[in-house]
């Protein structure tokens, strides 16, 4: 057995790991932005995010491409779960690699919690803003229903006529 593609799949899988890790760090640094309403440093933010999201595209090719290789060298196929694959790999290394899946699937768990968690913020705070505006502005205030045209309409439109032309 190469010792160098069980070498490279951990390296890989370390990477991806550090990456997620720097997405879940932006995530709490935009939460602490969203909180304390500083709209360019949140552009940044949200600059970075995407940033880091291709960084981990990156590392997530990289670990399936050392995937793979492994899972062939073991003369498995692409279909190869990572479970099956990690089971024919001598026993000292099942720990390290059992590990690093469970981080990184800890990992994204907790990306998707902060995401979630900041996607109701600024949801929150973007009704607040609605609300704000129509309450200082209510004559200006947007209305809620589009016209038979597509344009907003400031008034409820008047009930069809399709209806009646069928019957």
């Amino acid at each position: 057995m190469n010792n160098d593609d069980i070498t490279r799949l951990i390296e890989s899988l370390r990477e991806e790991m550090t990456q997620y890790g720097e997405l879940l760090a932006l995530m709490q640094e935009q939460q602490e932005l969203i909180i304390n309403r500083q709209p360019q440093e949140l552009l940044t933010n949200l600059n970075e995010v995407n940033g880091q999201m291709e960084k981990i595209a990156i590392a997530r090719q990289a670990r399936e491409q050392a995937r793979l290789a492994l899972a062939m060298q073991l003369g498995g196929t692409q279909e190869t779960t990572f479970t099956e694959m990690t089971g024919q790999l001598p026993e000292e290394y099942r720990p390290l690699l059992e590990a690093l899946v469970e981080e990184i699937n800890a990992l994204l768990q907790n990306v998707h919690k902060w995401l979630r968690q900041n996607h109701l913020l600024l949801k929150r705070s973007l009704d607040l803003m609605q609300d704000i505006l129509q309450n200082v502005f209510p004559a200006q205030a947007s209305p809620k229903t589009y016209g038979r045209q597509g344009a907003v309409s400031p008034v409820n439109p008047p009930p069809s006529t399709l209806y009646e032309g069928i019957i």
